[in-house]
């Protein structure tokens, strides 16, 4: 079983990135009633049971070796695992393609404490260490032009700014950003 830990922060504990798991359908039913949330990532579970479908479709990813959806979970005292406080995912993953991207959110009870960038290092290194050899060479970070949080954690998690993606919709009705960051 994949677990990868983001070391504490001097705002944050440390951080357990580990797959998805059925009992993770509370926690993750109550991340997605956050409203701004939604409005980023679009319609999320609303139930257990939507959630357990969600918690399928991951391992599902990981089955076929092309997308790795992981739970973040704050490392506290007596409680290894801790509490859920975010997702970060791999995909796009296919032996000798040399770019994926990854995503993420983070909860709205842990926004602004370091999470999504702790997380993305974590699982950045990750995705190098364990697909470079079959040619992964870089990953993309994308999100909506106007989403600035999400551009500061792209910055800090190392991603560059590489180019203006045109708006496509209905799917995409604004433009966005890619950021890239490549293996060293």
């Amino acid at each position: 079983m994949v677990q990868l830990h983001a070391p504490a922060a001097a705002s944050a504990p440390a951080l357990l990135l580990r797959p998805w798991r059925t009992q993770d359908g509370a926690a993750l039913v109550e991340a997605y009633r956050d409203p701004d949330m939604r409005h980023w990532t679009g319609s999320g579970p609303e139930s257990e049971a939507q959630a357990a479908q969600w918690v399928r479709n991951q391992e599902q990813g990981w089955a076929a070796g092309d997308r790795f959806g992981l739970a973040v979970l704050e490392e506290q005292v007596g409680a290894p695992e801790g509490g859920l406080v975010g997702h970060v995912v791999l995909k796009g993953v296919e032996s000798g393609k040399p770019s994926a991207e990854v995503g993420y959110w983070t909860a709205a009870h842990a926004r602004g404490r370091g999470v999504a960038p702790r997380a993305l290092e974590a699982l950045t290194l990750w995705a190098f260490d364990t697909f470079g050899a079959d040619g992964l060479r870089r990953v993309e970070l994308v999100h909506q032009e106007d989403n600035t949080a999400s551009c500061r954690v792209a910055e800090k998690s190392g991603y560059a700014f590489e180019k203006l993606l045109p708006a496509w919709p209905p799917a995409y009705p604004r433009d966005g950003h890619v950021h890239v960051r490549r293996r060293r």
